[in-house]
């Protein structure tokens, strides 16, 4: 169906019954004392997940410097992600693997990762998208980039309203994305987005615990 077949209806916006959550998105440098940062990200309890994404490094690498992170994660009760690759997800063990729209189907990863596996999907400013990774049986969807960022530039601009559509009408969980920062992340939370990701407004900051504190009053608007 195109996108432009949706009936334009207008939902209201979700009354929630709990706080959103923090997704964190790595850095592409996650050595060295990243270790650090990420455990000091984590004990303010606000995030529930971490998506490890590091561009351009053989997967042999990935696996080192993905243990003491993964360790880190489960320590904190915090879930663990792969960007991109399934290979990557089943050869350690992660909670999870992000797939873009480019990497690979949610019905391959299934299998290869079990049934107890965290599987997302880029979506974009898609609902049509979003839709076929809920009947593929993605256990979150993704949008954005709801503003511009430097992490992931995107051409794609979803209106907060995509989000008050979904959870309307569908019990998985989305995720909105793309240069959130607490200062415009509360109307994404208002609109229905059950976690916020965040890279950036984390990693950019000389402390990160107080950076995802930050984001406390944001996540229970």
């Amino acid at each position: 169906m195109d996108e432009a077949e949706f009936d334009p209806i207008e939902f209201p916006l979700p009354r929630r019954t709990e706080p959103a959550k923090l997704y964190l998105i790595s850095p592409q440098e996650v050595g060295g004392a990243f270790p650090d940062r990420l455990k000091a990200a984590l004990e303010p309890g606000v995030a529930a997940a971490f998506q490890l994404r590091v561009k351009n490094v053989d997967e042999h690498e990935l696996a080192r410097l993905a243990e003491p992170l993964q360790r880190i994660c489960a320590d904190a009760g915090v879930a663990f992600i792969v960007n991109d690759s399934m290979s990557l997800a089943k050869r350690i063990g992660a909670d999870g693997v992000h797939l873009g729209q480019s990497d690979g189907d949610i019905r391959e990863a299934r299998p290869l990762l079990g049934p107890g596996a965290q599987i997302g999907k880029t979506c974009h400013d898609s609902r049509h998208l979003a839709m076929e990774a809920g009947e593929a049986g993605a256990d979150y969807v993704a949008f954005g980039a709801f503003h511009p960022t430097t992490t992931k530039p995107s051409d794609y601009r979803p209106d907060p309203s995509i989000l008050t559509w979904w959870s309307a009408l569908f019990e998985i969980p989305c995720v909105a994305i793309g240069g959130i920062t607490p200062d415009n992340g509360r109307p994404l939370v208002e609109a229905g987005a059950d976690f916020l990701a965040v890279c950036q407004a984390v990693w950019g900051n000389e402390d990160p615990a107080a950076a995802v504190k930050a984001f406390e009053e944001v996540l229970v608007a």
